[in-house]
């Protein structure tokens, strides 16, 4: 099936909820205004619903392969890679100082959702480029940004992030890859790495692995890691490709989705070290990866969004096509589409609120990290990065998990069908499972959110986001439709069923974090369901003063009945999610361990 980009809410997300015309008074960003914004889009579009799309399914069926060290993508990867780095897309959001075009994140965002939406697996390669690109900018020295970042910004050169072990999953303290420095300056890796995106390709002429490893005599636990840039080939003093660095693929992965996307283990250092240069100090490094991770974070959960969307339209068309079963009304004799079923379309309401809500949930928070990078006001950028902070983790961990109900209910939509492969729904939901898993399981997300974003601060920065809420709440109220009161109430009640957990993590995670972590991820899927219905609610507002003008009436109807839908349906869980946290730890560690 070929994918058709979402444009329109797309750039009601970008005008009316992120504020494009507000980023666009930001120095710098001057001529990233509504205008840019869709050009930019329009063009995403025709590239990821024309090159990438196709190759979506030829991906799955015939993946990346390994043989001797050398991996070749499916066929058409490498000419869509050649495509992409030429239209500039990869320097879409970097300076233009290094050749980027430098365009808010607010933009950017959006096109990665299409990139991904068209195709995850080949998106991947240049997610993870950017990440390395984030990483360089802020800790690599003047030396290692001229050899390395205008090559990585162009799609010349391919960028990976290398932290897990096979003794070390999340847990990095436990990394034992080396690096022995030299008389030179330049340090010698030992080591094997795991779990590597496009570690080893075919798609550019160069990859530029940024690795984690323990400096000579460094302290042992995560003080002691230190980030490293080590070069598949070694770069010549003219800018060159030069010899090949002793860094190998032993192997990739064989996995249940993404199956284009090569999954490498790499080897550093068997043939007497592999090169690398030190990024930043020596013993900082986990404070530079998390740079990479929170950029990656912030991804995943736009691929989350991503493979919903999809998984949506796929469902859609299925649903218009599949003649089965009389009306229960009787309306008519005859069998009719499934979508004139009201289970199914509770089904499709469920997944379009969904991804909806998400993607509003994340225009915000690209919108806030605009600010936090550009805003000339110091106290400006200090509330938008306490908010951005806050969104991360729910972006990621609620938008991922959302996929995996979306894409299962795309398959439910299907019956049968869906089930089999051919049929293409399948994929989505094998796709979408690594999300809930890579750059930080949900698990860790909550963790994050729960120790860094919450307790830290006794919930001041929650309870902040609840008073913007209650603001929007009195917008309803005031603006007074029908719609606007009911979803006034639903957001009411889980506005205070959050702000009951805020309380209830910030007082005990101290004194008692047994009971405060047995709710972890209930908390992050509590609090991105509310966030992400506060952000519909807002599209309501939009909506219905956009219909009183007699603007696209079609579509703001659509938006006002998808608020209303989510407020009456997903909304509507938050009060007894809230309880389940508050009040239900002890049944959660009581069971002794040997009778699991």
């Amino acid at each position: 099936m070929s994918y058709k980009a979402p444009l329109k809410d797309m750039l009601f997300d970008i005008q009316h909820l992120a504020r494009i015309d507000q980023i666009a008074q930001i120095p710098g960003f001057e001529d990233a205004g509504f205008d840019t914004a869709q050009a930019v889009l329009e063009e995403c579009a025709k590239f990821s619903e024309g090159v990438l799309s196709p190759l979506n399914w030829e991906g799955d069926k015939n993946p990346s392969t390994w043989k001797d060290g050398v991996v070749t993508t499916t066929p058409g990867f490498k000419q869509a890679f050649k495509q992409y780095a030429e239209g500039g897309w990869q320097g879409l959001q970097h300076p233009a100082d290094f050749g980027g075009q430098g365009l808010p994140k607010t933009i950017g965002a959006m096109c990665g959702e299409m990139l991904n939406s068209a195709n995850m697996s080949f998106a991947l390669c240049p997610m993870l480029t950017d990440g390395a690109i984030e990483a360089l900018l802020t800790a690599g020295s003047d030396d290692l940004k001229a050899v390395y970042l205008e090559k990585l910004v162009s799609g010349q050169w391919t960028g990976t992030m290398n932290l897990t072990e096979p003794q070390a999953g999340s847990d990095l303290a436990a990394v034992r890859t080396r690096a022995e420095p030299q008389a030179d300056g330049s340090y010698k890796v030992f080591g094997t790495k795991i779990y590597i995106t496009y570690g080893e390709h075919d798609m550019a002429e160069n990859i530029v692995h940024l690795v984690l490893a323990r400096a000579s005599g460094a302290p042992e636990g995560v003080k002691g890691i230190s980030l490293f840039v080590v070069p598949k080939f070694m770069v010549n003093a003219d800018g060159s490709v030069g010899a090949r660095n002793d860094v190998h693929c032993v192997s990739i992965e064989h996995k249940l989705g993404i199956k284009a996307s090569p999954t490498a283990v790499l080897q550093f250092g068997d043939h007497g070290g592999a090169v690398g240069y030190i990024v930043g100090e020596e013993n900082r490094g986990l404070e530079y990866m998390f740079i990479m991770m929170n950029a990656a974070r912030y991804a995943v959960g736009v691929q989350g969004i991503a493979m919903a969307e999809q998984a949506y339209q796929k469902a859609v068309i299925f649903a218009k096509d599949r003649v089965q079963s009389r009306p229960v009304d009787g309306s008519v004799k005859a069998s009719v589409s499934i979508i004139h079923h009201p289970d199914v379309k509770r089904m499709l309401m469920t997944m379009r609120a969904y991804t909806e809500g998400c993607r509003a949930m994340a225009a915000v928070a690209a919108a806030a990290y605009d600010a936090v990078h550009h805003h000339p006001d110091a106290e400006v950028r200090k509330q938008n990065l306490a908010f951005y902070e806050f969104m991360v983790p729910l972006v990621k961990g609620y938008s991922t998990e959302m996929s995996q109900e979306v894409t299962s209910l795309g398959v439910q939509v299907h019956g049968g069908m869906g089930f089999i492969e051919e049929t293409g729904a399948a994929q989505y939901y094998r796709d979408s499972k690594i999300l809930t898993i890579y750059e930080g399981t949900t698990a860790i997300q909550a963790n994050d959110l729960i120790g860094r974003k919450t307790a830290r601060d006794g919930g001041q920065i929650a309870k902040g986001i609840a008073a913007q809420i209650e603001a929007t709440e009195a917008e309803l109220l005031a603006q007074g439709s029908p719609d606007a009161l009911a979803v006034a109430k639903r957001l009411t009640a889980a506005r205070e069923a959050f702000v009951d957990v805020v309380e209830f993590v910030a007082a005990n995670t101290k004194t008692s974090p047994n009971a405060v972590f047995a709710g972890s991820v209930p908390y992050l899927m509590l609090a991105g369901n509310v966030v992400a219905g506060w952000q519909l609610a807002r599209s309501l507002l939009v909506a219905q003063e956009q219909l009183a003008q007699g603007v696209d009436t079609a579509f703001m109807q659509a938006k006002i009945t998808t608020a209303r839908f989510y407020a009456d349906h997903l909304l509507t869980k938050v009060p007894g999610m809230r309880d389940s946290i508050v009040e239900g730890a002890d049944s959660v560690n009581a069971l002794a361990l040997d009778a699991f």
